[in-house]
């Protein structure tokens, strides 16, 4: 044991060499976060909480940045990896984001404003920034990274979001995962996969008593289907090209259907003790923000 806690030391500092190495590439997406987030902060206030710690949650494998008194000597004799031990405190106070990395987040309308995946990208990055000043620990779900706070997290945090290996695209929701209690989830993306999907998630997530927050991120043109005359739409996640003589004939319906999948996405919230809310592209993130900082607030009390 005694060669086994110098070496560990030794792995951690190389690995917090190549965080400030990456740190000192500060990605755009960060500067634009805080931003943003700086913005929202002057008119709210922050949501600390205490625990207590005293609650084991879960033994998780070493990772580099790791405390090595964190390390579970016991248990990982058991086996070859090295295991840290997780109280419930630890995770008590932690959120938990996600983006939809589909195709159709790739969209927009008009080259002057952001993708829909860009837009999701700020926002979860921005709401990080507010947490993370407000004394919580946040992570990326489905990143397999433990919930954390401080700088050095935004960081991390900013590289996943823009390394598109560390988060592989999927099918629009996140992968239903063990999350501790008290803990809240947030989920940016477009919602449009069908409603069985989307609460069949929203359930497997709050089967915990977890609290999460929708918000749906559109492209404007999503929302009001502006165009005219014979036009062609092209899938961005493998769909034939749907070829409409006339969209002013299929506009009144294809309002309808959006009109039903978000009253669907309020109702299946509701039931979950969750909030739902929309975000146009064309319209600040600060906006958005707010209101999705007063949720979580309101969540904290």
């Amino acid at each position: 044991m005694a060669t086994t806690r110098p070496s560990l030391t030794v792995n951690a500092l190389r690995a917090q060499q190549r965080a400030e190495t990456l740190a000192a590439r500060l990605p755009p997406l960060l500067v634009a976060a805080e931003r943003v987030a700086s913005t929202v902060a002057q008119g709210v206030h922050g949501r600390r909480r205490v625990g207590l710690g005293e609650t084991f949650w879960q033994f998780r494998r070493y990772q580099p940045g790791d405390a090595p008194q964190m390390i579970d000597w016991r248990q990982s004799a058991k086996t070859q990896p090295v295991f840290v031990r997780e109280n419930e405190w630890e995770a008590a106070q932690s959120v938990w984001l996600w983006r939809d990395r589909s195709g159709s987040m790739e969209y927009r309308s008009s080259p002057e404003l952001p993708t829909k995946r860009e837009r999701a990208d700020l926002l979860l990055l921005a709401t990080s920034v507010l947490l993370i000043r407000g004394g919580e620990r946040v992570a990326l779900l489905n990143s397999g990274v433990r919930p954390d706070h401080g700088k050095h997290t935004l960081n991390r945090l900013a590289n996943l979001l823009s390394d598109p290996q560390a988060t592989p695209r999927a099918d629009g929701l996140p992968r239903v995962e063990p999350l501790p209690r008290h803990a809240q989830v947030v989920l940016f993306g477009d919602l449009l996969s069908p409603l069985t999907e989307i609460h069949a998630t929203v359930s497997g997530l709050s089967g915990r008593g977890l609290r999460g927050h929708l918000l749906q991120v559109l492209d404007p043109a999503e929302e009001t289907l502006p165009f005219d005359g014979r036009v062609e739409f092209a899938g961005f996640e493998g769909e034939e090209e749907l070829l409409v003589p006339r969209v002013e004939a299929v506009r009144a319906a294809y309002l309808e259907r959006l009109r039903a999948q978000q009253e669907g996405l309020a109702a299946l919230a509701r039931a979950a003790g969750w909030t739902f809310a929309v975000h146009r592209t064309d319209r600040p993130p600060q906006t958005a923000l707010l209101a999705l900082w007063g949720a979580l607030a309101q969540e904290a009390v």
